[in-house]
């Protein structure tokens, strides 16, 4: 019985509650009751007779009787309170009663809790630091593989092994952030109990955990301060604590933390303010790493210099406290000098080597390696960009254009090695961003422009396969008129050679003689060996870096019907200025084409190389030897001849061109040469079509500012190198084709009678000058015997679509 029960008398209540037949053979415990009972009233007393009456046979209750308690009357109700059955509690049992159910949901509640966290814990998965996929910094590099070129990715971090990080380093971390790291269970009871009561008061957020707890939040959680992330972290600290070892939680939590100015992780913070390695952190350099952690802006050594100096010496001092610093070396310690915040950060430069990374970057992401997201792989990528010819290719042209319209004036230059096909140096434009959004950031090494007469080469190459020699001679009168062109073709300065050499014809320039070469071999074969040379496939792509006009058009053709003509000879139809670089570098190599390419080795984080790229594996003999040979030995006078000699007079193989506008205007030039280790094509022009003009005002030609901005390069990234020789004579011998006489004087222009054959009908001549003035034709080189004037010039094309024209009167050019 509860014992509050205690209070009523067992008789009255028994029998009161018991059915007949079990109370007759009790009655006599009963009578007993009753008989112990104090004489308290009357009517008790009254009662004792009928009790007497029943005790031993019992019969049962007297009907007069009522059962006692209750509000009926007699005497055994006496014990029990008027208003129920039982007897009223005391203060005191109440109280008892209370803690006794509150101890009973209390263990009831930590049951049910002790079976909750098991059920939890058990189910909890945690991720392997292996599984934590932290964005990492994609380094692009000079040749060299150490010069940094630019840092990608959204987050400046180098993840680095735990063993790569110096010890004083770690122990200052371990100092300012927890300093039982390496004896606590994973977590901080404390710190959970400050956060949930700051949370629930609205108090500021406040430290205190550990770093395990810490590496938590930050690599499998959020920084919210709510209940809910921190029961995981709980549950996740305590569990990680228990799989990995303290050094593999500590060094993952050391290339996760953020440390300011868009470091994360150690290695990239000591990078960032000491220029050093995580390796050689010193204590002090440490300490001041360690003092970011809590608040990197706040306690950046830059803009809170005070602040953070005093953090700095309790944390060294935290340090002697641990025994992990003597006490002589604290007291001798000094601030370390922190590098300034150049507010570099990440991201594509916004200068000329901008262009060169995202070349890099398309590289990548193409078909050859298939990389997506680059910026944040973590890769390290070492480029064909030499540091030294990169920077002698901007200071040619800064130093060049001095003075000049730049306003006006673009320039590009592509320098491609000749025996692997890496881009060597790379100039598109002098920015790739600007915060002008007038500015023009065109990438003009990419641009589709026509080459004038630097595509002839490839005409005299396509004329070599055909058995037709450098010696063999060709009508250079002008002007001329052939069955594909309404215009007449004419030279520069009308110059005249009736019977001139190849070799005489391309040093000189003579539009003529390569009209009619072009259409004598077939300008479709001249496509081919330009295609083939340049690694440019059968059509331009249809894409956004195309011109509107030429895209999924045939290229080296007209873009309105497709057809290849003559004018091919002279360069009428658009290449880029790397693909000059490329196409020469084949004759370089002897025919041998290698894929123009700016990567050349990737590699992870860690330094295991992933690919190397040397350009054997594009080899391709797409030139004959012979004709290679043969074309390089045309075009070894041309830097004399234009004024544009290397320094010593090094062998070099080079071709100037130009394009016409009109009839007294140039809207492009070019410079392009190569030695057997260099191949560099200059352009120069405007963003559209406008006339190009010195500072003096004079018409630029190819030998004029591109050629001395090609010139001052070449001999800058040559200085001190050996001195490579080129072809002393011709291989290819006779003529296949229909040649001329050679001519003992110099004949007036040459008549359809004496035009060269053709399997085709031939080209006709004439020496008739058109009647009214035209667009202005491919002009070139005057001779030899005539004065050079002193700004060597270059040809002058027209466009495709005005085909045709005359010499620039009384202009002398080449």
């Amino acid at each position: 019985m509860p014992p509050h029960d205690q209070t009523a008398r067992v008789g009255s209540a028994g029998s009161g509650r018991r059915p007949p037949q079990a109370r007759s053979a009790g009655s006599g415990s009963s009578g007993a009751g009753a008989a112990r009972r104090p004489a308290a009233g009357g009517r008790a007393r009254a009662s004792s007779p009928a009790r007497a009456s029943g005790s031993g046979g019992g019969g049962g209750r007297p009907p007069a009787k009522p059962p006692t308690g209750g509000s009926r009357p007699g005497g055994s109700g006496r014990g029990r309170p008027p208003g129920g059955g039982k007897g009223k509690r005391t203060g005191k049992q109440r109280r008892r009663r209370w803690l006794k159910v509150l101890v009973g949901t209390f263990l009831s509640m930590l049951v049910l809790l002790g079976v909750f966290v098991g059920v939890v814990y058990a189910s909890t998965d945690v991720p392997t630091p292996e599984s934590v996929t932290n964005q990492q910094t994609t380094i692009v590099y000079y040749s060299d593989g150490v010069t940094e070129m630019a840092r990608l990715g959204s987050e400046n971090r180098i993840e680095v092994g735990l063993d790569q990080v110096s010890e004083p380093a770690r122990n200052a971390i371990l100092a300012a952030e927890n300093r039982n790291f390496y004896n606590d269970p994973g977590i901080s009871f404390t710190g959970i109990v400050r956060a949930a009561w700051n949370n629930l008061t609205g108090g500021s957020t406040q430290g205190g955990s550990t770093i395990t707890q810490q590496y938590v939040k930050n690599a499998f959680l959020s920084s919210d301060q709510t209940f809910s992330r921190k029961f995981k972290e709980l549950f996740l600290s305590i569990k990680l604590d228990n799989q990995y070892s303290k050094d593999e939680i500590l060094e993952n939590y050391l290339n996760t933390i953020y440390f300011g100015r868009g470091a994360y992780g150690i290695e990239a913070a000591a990078e960032t303010y000491f220029g050093v390695k995580a390796a050689d952190l010193t204590a002090e350099q440490g300490a001041v790493l360690a003092v970011l952690v809590r608040s990197p802006n706040y306690y950046d050594p830059e803009s809170n210099p005070e602040e953070a100096q005093d953090r700095w010496g309790r944390v060294l001092d935290a340090m002697v406290e641990q025994g992990w610093v003597p006490a002589a070396e604290r007291t001798a310690a000094q601030y370390p000098v922190v590098l300034p915040d150049d507010g570099a950060g990440l991201g594509i430069p916004s200068g000329p080597e901008g262009l060169i990374v995202d070349q890099v970057l398309a590289e990548l992401e193409g078909s050859s390696y298939g990389y997506t997201d680059v910026e944040t792989q973590g890769l390290r990528v070492t480029t064909t960009v030499d540091k030294r010819y990169q920077d002698a290719a901007v200071a040619a042209v800064d130093d060049v254009m001095q003075g000049e319209d730049t306003d006006l004036l673009r320039e590009a230059l592509v320098s491609v090695d000749p025996k692997t096909g890496g881009v060597l140096a790379y100039y598109g434009n002098s920015a790739r961003t600007s915060e002008d959004p007038n500015a023009d950031t065109t990438d003009y090494a990419q641009a589709y422009k026509q080459p004038g007469s630097s595509f002839k080469p490839y005409t005299l190459a396509t004329a070599l396969g055909e058995g037709i020699s450098v010696d063999a001679r060709r009508d250079g009168s002008s002007p001329q008129t052939f069955k594909d062109r309404t215009k007449p073709v004419v030279n520069s300065g009308n110059a005249q050679c009736a019977a001139c050499t190849l070799k005489e014809a391309i040093t000189r320039s003579l539009n003529t003689t390569f009209y009619g070469l072009a259409y004598e071999v077939g300008p479709a074969k001249v496509a081919e060996t330009a295609r083939a040379a340049m690694g440019i496939g059968d059509q331009w792509p249809d894409s956004a870096s195309v011109p509107e006009a030429l895209r999924g058009k045939t290229s080296l053709a007209s873009p309105e019907n497709g057809q290849t003509g003559g004018a091919i000879g002279i360069g009428e139809y658009e290449v880029r200025p790397i693909d000059q670089a490329v196409g020469f570098a084949t004759l370089a190599a002897g025919g041998v084409y290698h894929q123009r390419h700016f990567v050349a080795q990737v590699a992870d984080g860690e330094g295991t190389v992933l690919r190397t790229v040397d350009g054997s594996e594009t080899a391709d003999q797409v030139i004959p030897a012979d004709v290679a040979s043969d074309t390089t030995f045309a075009l070894e006078g041309v830097a004399a001849y234009s004024k544009r000699p290397l320094e010593g007079n090094r062998p070099v193989a080079s071709k100037t061109g130009t394009q016409g506008l009109n009839a007294t205007d140039n809207s492009d030039a070019w410079m392009v040469g190569y030695t057997p280790s260099i191949s560099t094509a200059v352009w120069m022009g405007s963003q559209g079509l406008a006339p190009i003009t010195n500072v003096q005002g004079k018409i630029i030609y190819g030998s004029g500012l591109p050629g001395q901005i090609w010139q001052e390069y070449m001999d800058s990234v040559l200085d001190g190198t050996p001195e490579e020789p080129l072809p002393a004579k011709a291989i290819i011998k006779g003529d296949k084709g229909k040649g001329v006489a050679v001519e003992t004087s110099r004949a007036p222009a040459r008549t359809a009678s004496q035009a060269p054959a053709t399997t085709a009908p031939a080209p006709e001549t004439s020496s008739q000058a058109p009647a009214t003035p035209v667009q202005p034709q491919p002009t070139e080189s005057s001779p030899p015997e005539q004065p050079v004037p002193s700004q060597p010039t270059d040809s002058v094309t027209p466009p495709p679509s005005a085909p045709g024209g005359v010499p620039i009167p009384g202009q002398p050019t080449r």
